[in-house]
Protein backbone atom coordinates (compact mmCIF):
# COMPACT_ATOMS: atom_id res chain seq x y z
CA UNK A 1 0.00 0.00 0.00
CA UNK A 2 1.37 3.40 -1.02
CA UNK A 3 2.00 5.77 1.87
CA UNK A 4 0.06 9.05 1.83
CA UNK A 5 2.53 11.89 1.01
CA UNK A 6 3.45 14.14 3.94
CA UNK A 7 4.48 17.75 3.34
CA UNK A 8 6.51 19.43 6.06
CA UNK A 9 9.36 21.79 6.89
CA UNK A 10 12.55 19.91 7.81
CA UNK A 11 16.34 20.09 7.99
CA UNK A 12 17.79 18.05 5.15
CA UNK A 13 21.23 16.57 4.72
CA UNK A 14 22.55 15.58 1.30
CA UNK A 15 25.86 13.73 0.98
CA UNK A 16 27.63 12.70 -2.19
CA UNK A 17 30.71 10.60 -2.98
CA UNK A 18 33.43 12.61 -4.71
CA UNK A 19 34.72 11.09 -7.93
CA UNK A 20 32.83 7.84 -7.62
CA UNK A 21 33.48 7.02 -11.29
CA UNK A 22 37.23 7.29 -10.76
CA UNK A 23 37.03 5.02 -7.73
CA UNK A 24 35.09 2.41 -9.73
CA UNK A 25 37.73 2.54 -12.47
CA UNK A 26 40.42 1.73 -9.90
CA UNK A 27 38.57 -1.38 -8.66
CA UNK A 28 34.86 -1.73 -9.32
CA UNK A 29 34.10 -4.40 -6.68
CA UNK A 30 36.11 -2.77 -3.89
CA UNK A 31 34.76 0.69 -4.75
CA UNK A 32 31.12 -0.41 -4.51
CA UNK A 33 31.79 -2.19 -1.20
CA UNK A 34 33.55 0.80 0.33
CA UNK A 35 30.99 3.32 -0.87
CA UNK A 36 28.21 1.27 0.69
CA UNK A 37 30.30 0.84 3.84
CA UNK A 38 30.76 4.62 4.06
CA UNK A 39 27.02 5.17 3.76
CA UNK A 40 26.29 2.50 6.38
CA UNK A 41 28.71 4.13 8.82
CA UNK A 42 27.22 7.55 8.10
CA UNK A 43 23.69 6.17 8.63
CA UNK A 44 24.66 4.88 12.08
CA UNK A 45 26.01 8.32 13.05
CA UNK A 46 22.89 10.00 11.66
CA UNK A 47 20.68 7.77 13.81
CA UNK A 48 22.70 8.41 16.97
CA UNK A 49 22.28 12.16 16.40
CA UNK A 50 18.50 11.94 16.11
CA UNK A 51 18.24 11.89 12.32
CA UNK A 52 16.60 9.52 9.83
CA UNK A 53 18.27 8.22 6.68
CA UNK A 54 15.52 8.23 4.07
CA UNK A 55 17.36 6.84 1.10
CA UNK A 56 20.74 5.85 -0.30
CA UNK A 57 20.81 6.09 -4.05
CA UNK A 58 23.92 5.21 -6.03
CA UNK A 59 26.59 7.57 -4.76
CA UNK A 60 24.34 9.87 -2.68
CA UNK A 61 22.62 9.79 0.72
CA UNK A 62 19.62 11.79 1.97
CA UNK A 63 18.68 12.25 5.64
CA UNK A 64 16.23 14.31 7.66
CA UNK A 65 16.67 16.04 11.04
CA UNK A 66 14.59 18.20 13.35
CA UNK A 67 17.46 20.55 14.17
CA UNK A 68 20.25 21.97 12.03
CA UNK A 69 22.71 21.58 14.92
CA UNK A 70 22.10 17.81 14.99
CA UNK A 71 22.57 17.53 11.23
CA UNK A 72 25.84 19.47 11.26
CA UNK A 73 27.14 17.62 14.33
CA UNK A 74 26.42 14.27 12.63
CA UNK A 75 28.03 15.40 9.37
CA UNK A 76 31.21 16.60 11.05
CA UNK A 77 31.42 13.50 13.25
CA UNK A 78 31.25 11.33 10.14
CA UNK A 79 33.82 13.38 8.23
CA UNK A 80 36.32 13.10 11.09
CA UNK A 81 35.71 9.34 11.45
CA UNK A 82 35.83 8.77 7.67
CA UNK A 83 39.15 10.59 7.33
CA UNK A 84 40.65 8.35 10.01
CA UNK A 85 39.07 5.28 8.37
CA UNK A 86 40.53 6.14 4.95
CA UNK A 87 44.00 6.71 6.41
CA UNK A 88 43.99 3.07 7.47
CA UNK A 89 43.38 1.78 3.91
CA UNK A 90 46.35 0.42 1.99
CA UNK A 91 45.18 1.47 -1.50
CA UNK A 92 43.68 4.54 -3.19
CA UNK A 93 40.04 3.40 -3.20
CA UNK A 94 39.11 5.89 -0.48
CA UNK A 95 35.58 7.30 -0.66
CA UNK A 96 35.40 10.96 0.36
CA UNK A 97 32.12 12.79 0.85
CA UNK A 98 30.83 16.32 0.59
CA UNK A 99 27.80 17.27 2.68
CA UNK A 100 25.18 20.01 2.35
CA UNK A 101 22.64 20.97 5.04
CA UNK A 102 19.54 23.08 4.35
CA UNK A 103 16.10 23.90 5.70
CA UNK A 104 13.14 23.62 3.39
CA UNK A 105 9.78 22.11 2.62
CA UNK A 106 9.77 18.50 1.54
CA UNK A 107 7.33 15.75 0.66
CA UNK A 108 7.90 12.35 2.31
CA UNK A 109 6.27 9.25 0.84
CA UNK A 110 7.33 5.60 0.75
CA UNK A 111 10.60 6.48 2.53
CA UNK A 112 11.49 8.84 -0.31
CA UNK A 113 12.05 12.57 0.14
CA UNK A 114 11.44 15.10 -2.60
CA UNK A 115 11.04 18.86 -2.69
CA UNK A 116 12.90 22.14 -2.68
CA UNK A 117 14.72 21.41 0.58
CA UNK A 118 16.49 18.38 -0.89
CA UNK A 119 17.48 20.25 -4.03
CA UNK A 120 18.91 23.10 -1.94
CA UNK A 121 20.90 20.69 0.25
CA UNK A 122 22.28 19.07 -2.90
CA UNK A 123 23.33 22.43 -4.36
CA UNK A 124 25.08 23.32 -1.09
CA UNK A 125 26.85 19.98 -0.99
CA UNK A 126 28.33 20.73 -4.42
CA UNK A 127 29.97 23.85 -2.93
CA UNK A 128 31.70 21.92 -0.12
CA UNK A 129 35.33 20.91 -0.20
CA UNK A 130 36.24 17.20 -0.14
CA UNK A 131 35.49 16.01 3.38
CA UNK A 132 33.69 19.30 4.04
CA UNK A 133 30.24 20.53 5.08
CA UNK A 134 28.31 23.54 3.75
CA UNK A 135 25.24 25.00 5.47
CA UNK A 136 22.49 27.32 4.28
CA UNK A 137 22.52 30.71 6.01
CA UNK A 138 19.00 30.23 7.40
CA UNK A 139 20.05 26.95 8.99
CA UNK A 140 23.24 28.54 10.33
CA UNK A 141 21.18 31.18 12.13
CA UNK A 142 19.30 28.52 14.13
CA UNK A 143 22.48 26.90 15.47
CA UNK A 144 23.78 27.79 18.97
CA UNK A 145 27.22 29.33 18.54
CA UNK A 146 28.46 27.63 21.71
CA UNK A 147 29.00 24.45 19.69
CA UNK A 148 32.68 23.65 18.95
CA UNK A 149 32.50 24.58 15.26
CA UNK A 150 34.36 27.08 13.11
CA UNK A 151 32.31 28.87 10.44
CA UNK A 152 33.49 30.50 7.21
CA UNK A 153 31.08 32.86 5.48
CA UNK A 154 31.29 32.01 1.76
CA UNK A 155 28.95 34.87 0.86
CA UNK A 156 25.78 34.79 -1.22
CA UNK A 157 25.79 32.22 -4.00
CA UNK A 158 23.67 31.93 -7.12
CA UNK A 159 22.34 28.38 -7.10
CA UNK A 160 20.80 26.60 -10.06
CA UNK A 161 17.02 26.39 -9.74
CA UNK A 162 16.73 29.18 -7.14
CA UNK A 163 15.70 32.74 -7.98
CA UNK A 164 17.29 34.41 -4.94
CA UNK A 165 20.95 34.15 -3.88
CA UNK A 166 21.59 31.91 -0.86
CA UNK A 167 24.10 32.75 1.86
CA UNK A 168 26.41 29.80 2.47
CA UNK A 169 28.68 28.87 5.37
CA UNK A 170 31.43 26.24 5.45
CA UNK A 171 31.54 24.50 8.85
CA UNK A 172 34.51 22.73 10.42
CA UNK A 173 35.14 20.98 13.71
CA UNK A 174 37.28 23.01 16.08
CA UNK A 175 40.48 21.20 16.93
CA UNK A 176 41.11 20.66 20.62
CA UNK A 177 43.68 18.68 22.59
CA UNK A 178 42.78 15.14 23.62
CA UNK A 179 43.66 15.94 27.23
CA UNK A 180 42.21 19.35 28.02
CA UNK A 181 43.98 20.52 31.13
CA UNK A 182 47.45 20.68 32.59
CA UNK A 183 46.04 19.34 35.84
CA UNK A 184 44.88 16.19 34.10
CA UNK A 185 48.18 15.74 32.24
CA UNK A 186 50.03 15.92 35.55
CA UNK A 187 47.73 13.24 37.01
CA UNK A 188 48.63 10.62 34.37
CA UNK A 189 51.33 8.78 36.28
CA UNK A 190 51.95 5.05 36.11
CA UNK A 191 50.33 3.30 39.07
CA UNK A 192 52.26 1.00 41.39
CA UNK A 193 50.26 -2.04 40.29
CA UNK A 194 49.99 -3.45 36.73
CA UNK A 195 47.78 -1.34 34.47
CA UNK A 196 46.21 -1.96 31.08
CA UNK A 197 44.23 -0.20 28.36
CA UNK A 198 42.06 -2.46 26.18
CA UNK A 199 41.65 -0.92 22.72
CA UNK A 200 38.42 -1.56 20.76
CA UNK A 201 38.85 -4.85 18.92
CA UNK A 202 38.67 -4.32 15.16
CA UNK A 203 35.67 -5.73 13.33
CA UNK A 204 37.17 -7.80 10.50
CA UNK A 205 33.80 -9.16 9.34
CA UNK A 206 32.49 -8.29 5.90
CA UNK A 207 29.53 -6.47 7.47
CA UNK A 208 30.32 -3.18 9.30
CA UNK A 209 27.06 -3.60 11.21
CA UNK A 210 28.79 -6.39 13.12
CA UNK A 211 30.69 -3.71 15.09
CA UNK A 212 28.42 -4.40 18.05
CA UNK A 213 29.90 -7.91 18.27
CA UNK A 214 33.55 -6.86 18.42
CA UNK A 215 32.67 -3.92 20.69
CA UNK A 216 30.82 -6.31 22.99
CA UNK A 217 33.84 -8.58 23.34
CA UNK A 218 36.02 -5.57 24.15
CA UNK A 219 33.56 -4.33 26.76
CA UNK A 220 33.27 -7.78 28.34
CA UNK A 221 37.05 -7.92 28.75
CA UNK A 222 37.17 -4.44 30.33
CA UNK A 223 34.29 -5.26 32.68
CA UNK A 224 35.91 -8.52 33.77
CA UNK A 225 39.30 -6.91 34.40
CA UNK A 226 37.69 -4.11 36.42
CA UNK A 227 36.82 -6.70 39.09
CA UNK A 228 40.50 -7.46 39.78
CA UNK A 229 41.72 -5.34 42.68
CA UNK A 230 45.45 -5.80 41.90
CA UNK A 231 45.05 -4.48 38.35
CA UNK A 232 44.15 -1.06 36.98
CA UNK A 233 42.11 -1.17 33.77
CA UNK A 234 41.21 1.97 31.85
CA UNK A 235 37.49 2.55 31.28
CA UNK A 236 35.70 1.84 28.02
CA UNK A 237 34.76 5.53 27.71
CA UNK A 238 38.45 6.37 27.47
CA UNK A 239 39.81 3.64 25.21
CA UNK A 240 36.92 3.79 22.74
CA UNK A 241 38.10 7.29 21.73
CA UNK A 242 40.63 5.37 19.61
CA UNK A 243 37.96 3.36 17.77
CA UNK A 244 38.53 3.34 14.03
CA UNK A 245 41.88 5.15 14.30
CA UNK A 246 45.48 4.18 13.61
CA UNK A 247 47.23 4.48 16.97
CA UNK A 248 50.76 4.56 18.32
CA UNK A 249 50.86 2.11 21.24
CA UNK A 250 53.47 4.16 23.07
CA UNK A 251 51.26 7.25 22.75
CA UNK A 252 48.28 5.28 24.09
CA UNK A 253 50.39 4.25 27.06
CA UNK A 254 51.34 7.87 27.77
CA UNK A 255 47.82 9.25 27.30
CA UNK A 256 46.17 6.59 29.44
CA UNK A 257 48.95 6.23 31.99
CA UNK A 258 49.28 2.44 31.69
CA UNK A 259 52.03 -0.17 31.51
CA UNK A 260 50.32 -2.40 28.93
CA UNK A 261 47.95 -2.21 25.96
CA UNK A 262 45.76 -5.03 24.63
CA UNK A 263 44.62 -4.88 21.02
CA UNK A 264 42.87 -7.40 18.83
CA UNK A 265 40.35 -8.20 16.14
CA UNK A 266 37.20 -10.24 15.64
CA UNK A 267 35.96 -11.92 12.48
CA UNK A 268 32.45 -13.39 12.69
CA UNK A 269 31.10 -15.38 9.76
CA UNK A 270 28.03 -17.62 9.86
CA UNK A 271 28.70 -19.99 12.79
CA UNK A 272 32.44 -19.38 13.12
CA UNK A 273 34.39 -16.71 14.96
CA UNK A 274 38.07 -15.82 14.92
CA UNK A 275 39.52 -13.69 17.71
CA UNK A 276 43.11 -12.44 17.72
CA UNK A 277 44.68 -10.60 20.63
CA UNK A 278 48.09 -9.29 21.53
CA UNK A 279 49.43 -7.79 24.73
CA UNK A 280 52.02 -5.06 24.28
CA UNK A 281 54.42 -3.31 26.64
CA UNK A 282 53.39 0.33 26.14
CA UNK A 283 56.81 1.71 27.09
CA UNK A 284 58.84 -0.35 24.61
CA UNK A 285 56.25 -1.44 22.05
CA UNK A 286 57.39 -5.06 22.47
CA UNK A 287 54.84 -7.85 22.22
CA UNK A 288 54.52 -9.83 25.45
CA UNK A 289 51.92 -12.32 24.32
CA UNK A 290 49.73 -12.99 21.26
CA UNK A 291 47.14 -15.62 20.43
CA UNK A 292 44.56 -16.49 17.78
CA UNK A 293 41.37 -18.42 18.50
CA UNK A 294 39.37 -20.09 15.70
CA UNK A 295 36.20 -21.54 17.15
CA UNK A 296 32.54 -22.28 16.68
CA UNK A 297 30.42 -19.21 17.48
CA UNK A 298 28.95 -20.95 20.52
CA UNK A 299 32.47 -21.18 21.98
CA UNK A 300 32.92 -17.39 22.12
CA UNK A 301 32.53 -17.31 25.90
CA UNK A 302 35.18 -19.99 26.33
CA UNK A 303 37.47 -17.89 24.12
CA UNK A 304 36.93 -14.87 26.36
CA UNK A 305 37.64 -16.97 29.44
CA UNK A 306 40.90 -18.32 27.98
CA UNK A 307 41.93 -14.86 26.86
CA UNK A 308 41.37 -13.45 30.35
CA UNK A 309 43.43 -16.20 31.96
CA UNK A 310 46.29 -15.51 29.54
CA UNK A 311 46.24 -11.79 30.38
CA UNK A 312 46.25 -12.37 34.14
CA UNK A 313 49.15 -14.83 33.83
CA UNK A 314 51.13 -12.60 31.47
CA UNK A 315 50.78 -9.60 33.80
CA UNK A 316 51.60 -11.74 36.86
CA UNK A 317 48.49 -10.43 38.62
CA UNK A 318 47.57 -12.09 41.90
CA UNK A 319 43.84 -12.74 42.13
CA UNK A 320 42.24 -12.33 45.53
CA UNK A 321 39.68 -14.75 46.88
CA UNK A 322 36.56 -14.86 44.71
CA UNK A 323 37.90 -12.62 41.94
CA UNK A 324 38.37 -15.38 39.38
CA UNK A 325 34.74 -16.43 39.82
CA UNK A 326 33.47 -12.85 39.69
CA UNK A 327 35.35 -12.07 36.48
CA UNK A 328 32.94 -14.12 34.40
CA UNK A 329 29.83 -14.22 36.55
CA UNK A 330 26.59 -12.51 35.42
CA UNK A 331 26.99 -13.95 31.95
CA UNK A 332 25.11 -16.36 29.72
CA UNK A 333 25.85 -19.40 27.58
CA UNK A 334 23.33 -18.30 24.96
CA UNK A 335 25.01 -16.36 22.14
CA UNK A 336 21.78 -14.85 20.83
CA UNK A 337 20.86 -13.56 24.31
CA UNK A 338 24.33 -12.02 24.62
CA UNK A 339 23.95 -10.38 21.21
CA UNK A 340 20.57 -8.91 22.18
CA UNK A 341 22.10 -7.29 25.27
CA UNK A 342 25.03 -5.97 23.23
CA UNK A 343 22.67 -4.43 20.67
CA UNK A 344 20.69 -2.73 23.43
CA UNK A 345 23.64 -1.38 25.43
CA UNK A 346 24.66 1.63 23.27
CA UNK A 347 21.03 2.80 23.16
CA UNK A 348 20.31 2.47 26.87
CA UNK A 349 23.67 3.60 28.26
CA UNK A 350 23.81 6.38 25.66
CA UNK A 351 20.22 7.45 26.49
CA UNK A 352 19.16 7.37 22.81
CA UNK A 353 15.53 8.13 23.61
CA UNK A 354 13.94 7.41 20.26
CA UNK A 355 15.30 3.84 20.18
CA UNK A 356 14.65 2.88 23.81
CA UNK A 357 11.61 0.73 23.04
CA UNK A 358 13.63 -1.16 20.43
CA UNK A 359 16.31 -1.77 23.07
CA UNK A 360 13.67 -2.97 25.53
CA UNK A 361 12.44 -5.55 22.99
CA UNK A 362 16.00 -6.85 22.59
CA UNK A 363 16.32 -7.21 26.37
CA UNK A 364 12.97 -8.97 26.62
CA UNK A 365 14.15 -11.36 23.90
CA UNK A 366 17.41 -11.95 25.80
CA UNK A 367 15.49 -12.83 28.96
CA UNK A 368 13.14 -15.06 27.00
CA UNK A 369 16.20 -16.99 25.80
CA UNK A 370 17.91 -16.96 29.21
CA UNK A 371 15.78 -15.79 32.17
CA UNK A 372 18.82 -16.15 34.47
CA UNK A 373 21.01 -13.71 32.53
CA UNK A 374 21.86 -11.22 35.31
CA UNK A 375 23.30 -8.49 33.08
CA UNK A 376 20.14 -8.51 30.94
CA UNK A 377 18.18 -7.70 34.11
CA UNK A 378 20.69 -4.95 34.92
CA UNK A 379 20.26 -3.38 31.49
CA UNK A 380 16.47 -3.56 31.85
CA UNK A 381 16.90 -1.70 35.14
CA UNK A 382 18.88 1.03 33.38
CA UNK A 383 16.11 1.17 30.77
CA UNK A 384 13.66 2.20 33.51
CA UNK A 385 16.25 4.67 34.88
CA UNK A 386 16.24 6.40 31.49
CA UNK A 387 12.55 7.12 31.96
CA UNK A 388 13.18 8.54 35.42
CA UNK A 389 16.00 10.75 34.05
CA UNK A 390 13.75 12.18 31.34
CA UNK A 391 10.61 12.54 33.45
CA UNK A 392 12.10 13.30 36.86
CA UNK A 393 9.94 15.49 39.04
CA UNK A 394 8.51 17.23 35.98
CA UNK A 395 6.15 14.37 35.09
CA UNK A 396 3.38 12.41 36.75
CA UNK A 397 4.77 11.17 40.08
CA UNK A 398 2.83 7.88 39.85
CA UNK A 399 4.47 7.04 36.54
CA UNK A 400 7.89 7.91 37.93
CA UNK A 401 7.26 5.74 41.00
CA UNK A 402 6.20 2.83 38.78
CA UNK A 403 9.44 3.19 36.78
CA UNK A 404 11.46 3.19 40.02
CA UNK A 405 9.61 0.11 41.27
CA UNK A 406 10.40 -1.69 38.02
CA UNK A 407 14.02 -0.55 38.25
CA UNK A 408 14.32 -1.94 41.79
CA UNK A 409 12.71 -5.27 40.79
CA UNK A 410 15.20 -5.68 37.93
CA UNK A 411 18.19 -4.91 40.17
CA UNK A 412 16.93 -7.26 42.87
CA UNK A 413 16.43 -10.06 40.34
CA UNK A 414 20.01 -9.59 39.07
CA UNK A 415 21.39 -9.67 42.62
CA UNK A 416 19.43 -12.86 43.40
CA UNK A 417 20.82 -14.51 40.27
CA UNK A 418 24.38 -13.30 40.93
CA UNK A 419 25.17 -11.75 44.33
CA UNK A 420 28.60 -10.70 42.97
CA UNK A 421 27.17 -8.59 40.10
CA UNK A 422 28.60 -5.12 40.76
CA UNK A 423 26.45 -3.45 38.11
CA UNK A 424 23.26 -4.68 39.79
CA UNK A 425 24.26 -2.98 43.03
CA UNK A 426 24.93 0.23 41.10
CA UNK A 427 21.41 0.17 39.63
CA UNK A 428 19.94 -0.51 43.07
CA UNK A 429 21.96 2.33 44.61
CA UNK A 430 20.68 4.81 42.03
CA UNK A 431 17.12 3.63 42.58
CA UNK A 432 17.35 4.19 46.34
CA UNK A 433 18.82 7.65 45.80
CA UNK A 434 15.93 8.63 43.53
CA UNK A 435 13.58 7.42 46.30
CA UNK A 436 15.55 9.53 48.84
CA UNK A 437 16.50 6.38 50.76
CA UNK A 438 20.04 7.64 51.23
CA UNK A 439 21.51 5.12 53.70
CA UNK A 440 20.50 2.22 51.45
CA UNK A 441 21.83 4.10 48.41
CA UNK A 442 25.24 4.51 50.08
CA UNK A 443 25.34 0.85 51.13
CA UNK A 444 24.64 -0.44 47.62
CA UNK A 445 27.01 2.05 45.98
CA UNK A 446 29.90 1.03 48.25
CA UNK A 447 29.14 -2.65 47.64
CA UNK A 448 29.30 -2.06 43.90
CA UNK A 449 32.77 -0.54 44.26
CA UNK A 450 33.91 -3.37 46.52
CA UNK A 451 32.93 -5.95 43.88
CA UNK A 452 34.45 -4.06 40.93
CA UNK A 453 37.10 -1.66 42.27
CA UNK A 454 38.15 -0.66 38.75
CA UNK A 455 34.74 0.10 37.21
CA UNK A 456 34.95 3.83 36.44
CA UNK A 457 31.29 4.23 35.48
CA UNK A 458 30.02 2.71 38.72
CA UNK A 459 32.51 4.73 40.75
CA UNK A 460 31.39 7.97 39.09
CA UNK A 461 27.73 7.08 39.77
CA UNK A 462 28.67 6.37 43.38
CA UNK A 463 30.28 9.82 43.63
CA UNK A 464 26.94 11.38 42.61
CA UNK A 465 25.11 9.32 45.20
CA UNK A 466 27.56 10.08 48.04
CA UNK A 467 27.51 13.78 47.22
CA UNK A 468 23.71 13.99 47.31
CA UNK A 469 23.65 11.81 50.42
CA UNK A 470 25.63 14.33 52.45
CA UNK A 471 29.06 12.68 52.04
CA UNK A 472 30.84 15.15 49.70
CA UNK A 473 34.38 14.33 50.87
CA UNK A 474 33.95 10.65 49.98
CA UNK A 475 32.30 11.78 46.72
CA UNK A 476 35.35 13.89 45.86
CA UNK A 477 37.65 10.94 46.47
CA UNK A 478 35.54 8.69 44.23
CA UNK A 479 35.16 11.30 41.46
CA UNK A 480 38.94 11.73 41.24
CA UNK A 481 39.37 7.95 41.21
CA UNK A 482 36.91 7.62 38.33
CA UNK A 483 38.78 10.25 36.34
CA UNK A 484 42.07 8.42 36.80
CA UNK A 485 40.45 5.28 35.42
CA UNK A 486 39.05 7.26 32.49
CA UNK A 487 41.67 9.81 31.32
CA UNK A 488 39.68 10.67 28.16
CA UNK A 489 36.76 11.37 30.42
CA UNK A 490 33.12 12.02 29.55
CA UNK A 491 31.18 15.10 30.63
CA UNK A 492 29.32 13.09 33.27
CA UNK A 493 32.56 12.29 35.08
CA UNK A 494 33.37 16.00 35.24
CA UNK A 495 29.89 16.79 36.54
CA UNK A 496 30.44 14.34 39.43
CA UNK A 497 33.76 15.99 40.27
CA UNK A 498 32.34 19.51 40.02
CA UNK A 499 29.45 18.71 42.35
CA UNK A 500 31.85 17.25 44.89
CA UNK A 501 34.03 20.36 44.69
CA UNK A 502 31.00 22.53 45.35
CA UNK A 503 29.85 20.75 48.47
CA UNK A 504 33.34 20.38 49.92
CA UNK A 505 33.64 24.17 49.91
CA UNK A 506 35.44 24.85 46.62
CA UNK A 507 32.86 26.59 44.38
CA UNK A 508 35.54 28.20 42.17
CA UNK A 509 36.88 24.77 41.18
CA UNK A 510 33.27 23.62 40.77
CA UNK A 511 32.54 26.44 38.33
CA UNK A 512 35.64 25.71 36.24
CA UNK A 513 34.82 22.00 36.14
CA UNK A 514 31.14 22.48 35.29
CA UNK A 515 32.22 24.82 32.48
CA UNK A 516 34.51 22.13 31.08
CA UNK A 517 31.67 19.59 31.35
CA UNK A 518 29.22 21.64 29.27
CA UNK A 519 31.95 22.40 26.76
CA UNK A 520 32.31 18.66 26.22
CA UNK A 521 28.54 18.04 26.15
CA UNK A 522 26.77 21.27 25.11
CA UNK A 523 23.25 19.79 25.38
CA UNK A 524 23.66 18.59 29.01
CA UNK A 525 20.89 20.49 30.83
CA UNK A 526 22.02 19.48 34.32
CA UNK A 527 25.53 20.73 33.58
CA UNK A 528 24.27 24.17 32.49
CA UNK A 529 21.90 24.34 35.47
CA UNK A 530 24.67 23.56 37.94
CA UNK A 531 27.09 25.96 36.26
CA UNK A 532 24.44 28.70 36.47
CA UNK A 533 23.76 27.94 40.13
CA UNK A 534 27.37 27.94 41.28
CA UNK A 535 28.15 31.15 39.36
CA UNK A 536 25.11 32.75 40.99
CA UNK A 537 26.34 31.58 44.39
CA UNK A 538 29.76 33.11 43.70
CA UNK A 539 28.16 36.43 42.79
CA UNK A 540 29.50 36.31 39.22
CA UNK A 541 26.14 37.51 37.99
CA UNK A 542 26.99 38.41 34.39
CA UNK A 543 28.51 34.96 33.83
CA UNK A 544 25.59 33.35 35.66
CA UNK A 545 23.09 35.07 33.37
CA UNK A 546 25.01 33.95 30.30
CA UNK A 547 24.89 30.39 31.63
CA UNK A 548 21.17 30.80 32.42
CA UNK A 549 20.52 31.76 28.79
CA UNK A 550 21.87 28.35 27.75
CA UNK A 551 19.53 26.67 30.25
CA UNK A 552 16.56 28.44 28.67
CA UNK A 553 17.79 27.63 25.18
CA UNK A 554 17.76 23.90 26.00
CA UNK A 555 14.61 24.04 28.18
CA UNK A 556 12.53 27.15 27.31
CA UNK A 557 9.90 26.28 29.97
CA UNK A 558 12.46 25.80 32.73
CA UNK A 559 11.44 26.78 36.25
CA UNK A 560 13.37 26.41 39.50
CA UNK A 561 10.46 24.83 41.35
CA UNK A 562 9.80 22.10 38.76
CA UNK A 563 13.49 21.32 38.33
CA UNK A 564 13.99 21.11 42.10
CA UNK A 565 11.24 18.50 42.38
CA UNK A 566 13.42 16.08 40.44
CA UNK A 567 16.48 16.57 42.69
CA UNK A 568 17.37 14.21 45.54
CA UNK A 569 19.43 15.78 48.35
CA UNK A 570 19.57 14.43 51.90
CA UNK A 571 20.37 17.87 53.35
CA UNK A 572 17.59 20.40 52.61
CA UNK A 573 20.12 23.23 52.80
CA UNK A 574 22.00 21.74 49.82
CA UNK A 575 18.86 21.91 47.70
CA UNK A 576 18.13 25.46 48.88
CA UNK A 577 21.69 26.41 47.97
CA UNK A 578 21.26 25.15 44.41
CA UNK A 579 17.90 26.91 44.02
CA UNK A 580 19.18 30.21 45.44
CA UNK A 581 22.10 30.22 43.00
CA UNK A 582 19.62 29.84 40.13
CA UNK A 583 17.53 32.75 41.45
CA UNK A 584 20.63 34.94 41.63
CA UNK A 585 21.12 34.23 37.92
CA UNK A 586 17.57 35.39 37.17
CA UNK A 587 15.97 32.08 36.25
CA UNK A 588 12.20 31.95 36.88
CA UNK A 589 10.77 30.35 40.00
Amino acid sequence: MTEEPTRKLAVLLHADIIGSTSLVQLNETVAHQRIQDAFRRFSVIITTHGGTTHEIRGDALVAEFSRASDAVTAALAFQVANTAHNEGLSDEVRPELRVGVAMGEVVVADNTVTGEGIVLAQRLEQLAEPGGVCVQGAAYETMPKRLPFDYENLGEKELKGFNEPVRVYAVRQQSEPRTPSKQQEAAIDLPDKPSIAVLPFNNMSADPEQDYFSDGITEDIITALSKVSNLMVVARSSTFTYKGKMVDIKQVGREQGVHYVLEGSVRKAVNRVRVTAQLIDAATGHHIWAERYDRELNDIFAVQDELMREIVVALDVELREGEQFRMWSSGTSNVEAWECVRLSAPIILGSVQKDLLKAKKWLERALELDPEYAIAWVMLGWFHQNYVDVAGGMSDSTAVREALDAMRECAQKAIELDPSCADAYSVMAMCHMELKEFDAAIEYAERSIELAPGNAENISEAAVILNKSGKPQRALELAKRALRLCPMYRAGFLRSLASAYRFTGNPEAAADTFREAVKRQPDMLSGHVNLTSVLGELGRIDEARDAASQVLYIAPDFSISEYSQGLSYRNPEDLLRVAEGLRQAGLPD
